[in-house]
């Protein structure tokens, strides 16, 4: 029986294995989904090379970039985008993909209106790599909020009131919000939102997080990952029959 799972650290709210064993289940696929968590990315390959059929893997925070070391080989995508989130195992050899630009862009597409034409992007991670790149093959330009110095164009203490109007499409890449922790949303002044903005927060749990409550308290349009999350999954299966 083939093997797939997800490696992070702490799992138990995982949408993954929910998902895969729901789909493994209802197309009569033969395969289980399991969860891998581990304190240490050095432990990851040693350990994984051990599990009997082992496919196919789906890569979480914090391991999104520091997997990279210890993969055979990456596609061009990942590559640039310098995150992986899918890998392939054949005889042996590690692949590493990115199917979280495609789940974001497929989410997102259906909504887009002409006045979401510039984006302000929270956050410098891993996940972000991944919606910087797919808000570059979508033309839209974008400004990276990070709190780290050297990791993006601004600082949350430079968001005021022109930053914020000029950029109607606000998406928050970081784990701000996410359960349990759903009293924390990012540091942005929400005062200057308003009924032309789209909201799209990457959390899915809760569906509703702060950063989406303020936005609609504004009257902007909001959206969770929870679609981004169903794409890339669908994604990340693909890749792994196809490749």
């Amino acid at each position: 029986m083939k093997v797939y799972g997800l490696i992070g650290k702490s799992l138990k709210h995982s949408f993954s294995k929910e998902y895969f064993t729901k789909k493994f289940d209802q197309n009569h696929i033969v395969a289980s989904y399991q969860n891998f968590e581990f304190d240490r990315i050095e432990e990851v390959r040693q350990s994984l090379e051990k599990v009997k059929e082992l496919s196919g893997l789906n890569v979480t925070i914090p391991y999104k970039q520091v997997i990279i070391p210890f993969l055979d080989e990456m596609d061009d995508a990942a590559k640039t985008i310098g995150a992986v989130n899918t890998i392939t195992i054949r005889n042996g050899n590690w692949k590493g993909y990115n199917s979280d630009y495609y789940g974001f862009m497929t989410s997102l597409k259906p909504f887009l209106e002409n006045k979401h034409d510039r984006a302000l992007l929270l956050g410098s991670g891993g996940a972000s790599l991944a919606i910087q790149y797919a808000l570059k093959l979508m033309k839209i330009p974008f400004h990276v909020v990070s709190r780290e110095e050297g990791k993006g164009d601004l600082y949350y203490e430079a968001l005021n009131e022109h930053v914020i109007k000029a950029c109607k499409l606000i998406i928050n890449t970081t784990p701000l919000g996410t359960f349990p922790n759903v009293e924390e949303y990012p540091p942005i002044p929400y005062e200057f939102i308003g009924q032309d903005h789209f909201l799209y927060d990457l959390v899915y749990n809760p569906q509703k997080t702060k950063f989406l409550s303020f936005g609609e308290e504004q009257g902007a349009m909001t959206m969770n990952g929870l679609d981004m999350l169903r794409h890339q999954a669908e994604g990340s299966w693909k890749i792994w029959n196809d490749h």
